[in-house]
């Protein structure tokens, strides 16, 4: 395989076609963030002697930006890598990269898929990315209000005028209908699709797991295909990291909080409400909190736990037992 790293901005892409990694023979390009600019970089590997079914092309995780890119490579036939930007920025400092341009960072993936080789990786079904748009809308929505409302205080507390009063009562009117149909939306889809239906009754069965964390954790889970409940964990920055170098520096663990943040928020009210409804969480909470560790440190643990039983019931098709650890 020849391996093609891809920066990805909102606007362009800056390629990478590593030719030879032994001799450092590679040709760049530059090409837009678009279908036409990505049918555009399949001609041009063809062009140099590379064939779609022997490219591997190599992008990182950036939001709403890589997806077309990666969706439309898939397409033309070839295999495609999302690659977690921590790892890549690891990577990259091993490779003792000291300047960073998009053209640098686009060679730094083709060579972490020289290394490394990823897994390729597959394209969510279109009710799933239909699902996690109608989610990312609903919670786009509802920090708008939470914002609104927060404005609202502080305008009560001085003196506006009415019609500015009236104005923030009416947008949280507006945001209050919205919501209410974005959920309706959401509920009505997961409904008519039997996938999405049974793995949100599967979480559901979680104690601490209520529907806004289901349908959060359901998103993740199907928007990208994780091997094993710690690459989930890892995912969503749950798991601890340590420093610790001889005898001179001996840091506290610390989680690594390298994911997406709204979604790690949503997980550790799960562990809170878990960690006191939840017999298994419950107990590793109370055994942590036992050994002297932290309550933060304990609430860490609960949060991959839930985590780990969400992967869990979607991974054996079974709902959540709360005697399966005693009946082992």
């Amino acid at each position: 395989m020849i391996y093609l790293g891809i920066d990805v901005s909102k606007l362009k892409l800056d390629c990478t076609l590593l030719l030879d990694p032994e001799n450092d023979k590679r040709k760049s390009k530059v090409v837009l963030n678009s279908r036409d600019g990505v049918q555009e970089l399949v001609r041009w590997c063809t062009k140099h002697g590379v064939a779609a079914d022997q490219v591997h092309a190599v992008l990182e995780a950036t939001g709403p930006y890589h997806e077309q890119a990666a969706t439309t490579l898939h397409d033309g036939g070839i295999t495609v890598s999302v690659a977690n930007a921590a790892n890549v920025h690891d990577f990259s400092r091993a490779l003792a990269m000291r300047s960073k341009t998009d053209a640098l960072d686009s060679l730094v993936l083709a060579r972490y898929g020289v290394a490394m080789r990823p897994a390729a990786w597959q394209p969510p079904p279109a009710h799933v990315r239909e699902l996690r748009a109608l989610i990312t809308q609903l919670e786009a929505l509802s920090k708008d209000r939470l914002r609104t409302m927060n404005r609202q205080e502080k305008i009560e507390a001085s003196a506006a005028s009415e019609l500015v009063e009236r104005s923030i009562s009416d947008t949280l009117s507006f945001y209050d209908k919205e919501i209410a149909r974005l959920e309706k939306a959401i509920d009505d889809h997961i409904d008519r699709h039997p996938d999405l239906k049974d793995d949100t009754k599967l979480l559901s069965t979680i104690p601490g797991v209520g529907p806004k964390v289901a349908r959060t954790m359901l998103r993740v889970m199907r928007t990208h295909q994780f091997k094993c409940a710690e690459d989930l964990a890892a995912y969503l920055g749950l798991v601890p990291v340590q420093r610790q170098s001889g005898t001179s520096l001996r840091g506290r663990s610390r989680m690594s909080k390298a994911g997406p943040a709204d979604v790690r928020a949503k997980v550790y009210m799960a562990g809170v409400v878990a960690s006191k409804h939840n017999p298994h969480v419950r107990a590793l909470y109370q055994r942590l909190l036992a050994a002297g560790k932290t309550k933060m440190s304990a609430l860490g643990a609960c949060m991959r736990k839930v985590v780990h039983l969400c992967f869990g019931v979607l991974k054996t098709r079974q709902p959540y037992r709360p005697d399966y650890a005693f009946s082992t």
